[in-house]
């Protein structure tokens, strides 16, 4: 309760206080039913727009002009053969151009309002108009120890760590691997133990990649095992390849590009990923950025449906930010804020299923400096309406790092964003002056305990489970509580209490005879 609440409720008598309080707990301890929770995955986002409608038509007009005239170098001869046999043009100087009507023919025919599943079907995800999820992702090569206050490498055992306590966190909608497997030295087997680690502790929606084309294969065959079966696989993938098929500025790379194609053989959806850096290997002004970005992800929409019409995939602008200072990047920046909102008109304005990078700290550990580069990041993607909020939770130090104490300090923020997605409802009855008159003439003079305000209690408001809102006072008499601690303990409960992997005891046992599996 805040000083200005002990201040209000000072005038009320204490019988009365503590009977609201009893009641206000139970309220909240009261199960709910998904449609009334006050946050919930596949909100409708939208509200924010940092461009005009002039500007993603400009946008638009450019990136078209780029595939015409620049085009993309370094097609693999798989993808040149599937692209100019839906009508690019393979140019003397080996870079593949793409004419306008082919672009728009393939955006006619390309996947929209799709579904990335759950192993579990509650965990579904529908990707259609402005609905928001938010979730993981990146390549961290450490694992922040926030009690040590150091960085060390990242283990298997980190990611699967890392999955558990996504499954158990409500704000935090679908799990892509987020740290590499540094123990396992093998590059098949890390791929292996990525993606088991990843499904065996979430039964979201998991999304991972491959590090060599001929590991497509053998990993298709652990896929199938968890599903219990390839038909059963493919009535419902839960998994999508996470594919950096360009290596900006405008240029494809090969072996991304043929596991791609392996993915979409085996019925795998996949996120079109461009990732250039603004002022590196993307152009400095935020516009151009978004005009290469978009430009790349429209030759991989070309490339997608020209191979398999209509085949799942994710418009993946995902253009990051250099400080000009140093050239390092700088996800934490307001620019990358504006960024990823400007590549969610684009998404809209193409009617495709979009996602792109947000929530991530420049900052080394779970600090102020990492709350609010977080935070606006994070708010400003699910107001633009942005469908797949990629490394939103744990990132730190520009995607080098990632903290397990941060994860969970992330679900707790990401449940104030989604509280801003959802706005303001307006409506007959809560605009009613009813319980005002009632409150102000010859009532109480408070609205404390009354029935409104308990009725709204879990509908309209979101509590958090670790951030503090106790008075001084009350802060002191509890022992002066830790933030960081707090995070610490329930992580440590969260992960005591998820046991094993999520697999069967039988399909846990072939998978192990089969492959070496490190945790």
């Amino acid at each position: 309760m805040s000083m200005v609440e002990e201040t209000k409720t000072s005038e009320v008598p204490a019988s009365r206080r503590a009977g609201g309080r009893a009641a206000r707990v139970a309220m909240r301890a009261a199960p709910l039913a998904e449609n009334v929770r006050p946050v919930r995955p596949g909100l409708s986002g939208g509200q924010y727009r940092p461009l005009s409608e002039a500007g993603v038509r400009r946008i638009h007009e450019a990136a078209l002009d780029a595939l015409e005239n620049i085009g993309l170098a370094n097609a693999p001869k798989s993808g040149v053969e599937i692209m100019t046999g839906a009508g690019a043009v393979l140019g003397e100087d080996g870079r593949i151009r793409f004419p306008r009507a082919l672009v728009e023919d393939m955006l006619s025919v390309a996947a929209r309002n799709i579904t990335l599943y759950g192993r579990d079907p509650k965990f579904d995800l529908e990707l259609t108009g402005t609905r928001v999820y938010y979730g993981t992702a990146g390549a961290a090569v450490h694992i922040v120890d926030v009690e040590k206050r150091e960085y060390r490498e990242s283990t298997a055992k980190d990611l699967f760590n890392a999955a558990q306590l996504v499954h158990h966190l409500d704000n935090v909608h679908f799990f892509q691997r987020a740290m590499v497997c540094r123990d396992v030295a093998d590059n098949f087997l890390m791929d292996i133990n990525t993606l088991y680690g990843c499904c065996a502790g979430t039964s979201k929606h998991v999304g991972t990649s491959f590090s060599d084309p001929s590991h497509v294969e053998g990993c298709f065959d652990l896929i199938h095992m968890m599903a219990g079966g390839e038909d059963k696989w493919r009535a419902r993938p839960f998994v999508s390849n996470s594919n950096c098929f360009v290596v900006p500025p405008m240029k494809f790379a090969e072996e991304s590009c043929i596991t791609m194609e392996a993915c979409i053989r085996a019925g795998m959806p996949i996120l079109l990923l461009s990732a250039g850096q603004a002022g590196a290997t993307a152009p400095a002004p935020l516009a151009t950025a978004i005009v290469q970005a978009v430009a790349e992800c429209l030759a991989g929409v070309v490339y997608v449906n020209a191979m398999a019409p209509g085949h799942p995939a994710i418009f993946g602008t995902w253009p990051f930010v250099s400080d000009l200072r140093t050239g390092a990047m700088s996800g934490g920046s307001g620019e990358q804020a504006l960024l990823t909102a400007g590549c969610a008109q684009m998404h809209q304005f193409y009617g495709l299923p979009g996602g792109a990078a947000a929530g991530i700290a420049d900052s080394k550990l779970p600090d102020m400096q990492a709350g609010w580069e977080q935070a606006i990041s994070n708010v400003m993607a699910g107001l633009s309406g942005l469908n797949m909020v990629y490394e939103a939770v744990g990132m730190h130090a520009s995607l080098l790092g990632f903290c397990l104490e941060s994860l969970v300090l992330g679900d707790d923020l990401l449940g104030q964003v989604q509280r801003c997605i959802r706005g303001i409802d307006v409506t007959e009855d809560t605009v009613s002056l009813e319980t005002m008159r009632s409150v102000c003439l010859g009532g109480p003079g408070h609205y404390l305990g009354d029935p409104q305000t308990l009725s709204l209690m879990q509908t309209e408001y979101i509590y958090p489970v670790v951030a503090d809102r106790t008075s001084p006072k009350e802060w002191a008499e509890i022992g002066r509580p830790d933030l960081i601690a707090k995070a610490i303990e329930r992580k440590n409960r969260i992960l005591a209490e998820a046991g094993g992997p999520l697999f069967d005891a039988e399909v846990d046992r072939a998978v192990r005879e089969k492959f070496r599996i490190h945790f």
